[in-house]
């Protein structure tokens, strides 16, 4: 398909299938980075639905277009942090700290920060990891989820929200990983609690049962609950560092070869870089 082709294509049957955004200019005089806001935004709003075989099919074509120019990271791209960082940390050959784009990451699960309705985020284009990640992975993981919580809905009843802490597996669609584990962090409306700081070790044990239940052995963490959640930055990278610590601890006969914590802003670098980064 001719560069540009498919994200003309997608956008148009995107229009259609919305039916929004009428009377906008055609896509061929739109910019590039024009035409990704529009598609991006209306992937957000999108509720969950079947889609047509032939949305399926330009919106599949332009993701992969779109993953292949920003290129993807494999394991073997990302250093230890005893290669990195010349740490002593017990576990320095199994963990790593990546600065980047998650969405590119070709491991074998990748965390999802989501909300407790797990169907990603609706508000167009924004800055949230579950926004990305869904942005990058298709429609089709929205309506994975949603026929997760219909199932879920059916056992528990109507207003069933997912709890903090547990973790969800599904498919990973247009991303490079191969499943997108979603976990739902804990809130922090006023002042850091006990409760909070054990809700949020849970999500990042829950997420690694899930990786040994699923033969999973590379898992990316984003900084779980730290955004839009409120979890104070440093706290939230020790309660993570102690919950995977601990995890390889009690469970070194699982065959665990990586796990990543994945930052995006400097400041989450500096904060894994200097708890993990000393010589002990």
């Amino acid at each position: 398909m001719n560069k540009g082709k498919a994200a003309d294509d997608f956008l148009f049957r995107l229009q259609a299938d919305s039916g929004r955004y009428r009377g906008l200019a055609a896509a061929d005089e739109m910019k590039k980075e024009e035409k990704r806001r529009i598609i991006r935004s209306l992937m957000n709003i999108r509720m969950p639905k079947m889609a047509g075989r032939e949305l399926l099919e330009a919106q599949d074509a332009y993701l992969q277009e779109e993953l292949l120019q920003k290129g993807t990271v494999s394991l073997s791209d990302i250093p230890n942090i005893k290669e990195q960082y010349g740490s002593s940390h017990v576990f320095a050959e199994k963990l790593s700290v990546w600065q980047g784009d998650i969405t590119r990451l070709k491991v074998g699960a990748v965390v999802n920060a989501a909300n407790a309705q797990m169907l990603g985020c609706f508000v167009p284009c924004h800055g949230c990891i579950d926004n990305a990640i869904h942005s990058s992975a298709g429609m089709q993981l929205r309506e994975e989820c949603c026929q997760i919580m219909q199932q879920r809905r059916r056992e528990y009843g109507n207003s069933y929200e997912e709890p903090v802490g547990t973790a969800t597996i599904t498919k990973a669609y247009n991303l490079p990983c191969d499943r997108v584990i979603h976990t739902v962090g804990p809130i922090v409306y006023g002042s850091l609690t006990d409760s909070l700081r054990q809700d949020l070790q849970k999500c990042y044990e829950s997420v690694l049962e899930c990786c040994a239940e699923n033969h999973i052995d590379s898992v990316a963490f984003c900084c779980i609950s730290t955004g839009e959640f409120h979890f104070p930055n440093e706290e939230a990278a020790e309660i993570a560092v102690h919950a995977v610590t601990e995890f390889l601890a009690a469970n070194a006969a699982l065959p665990m070869e990586r796990i990543i914590f994945n930052v995006f802003k400097d400041r989450d670098r500096q904060i894994y870089e200097k708890i993990l980064g000393g010589k002990k």
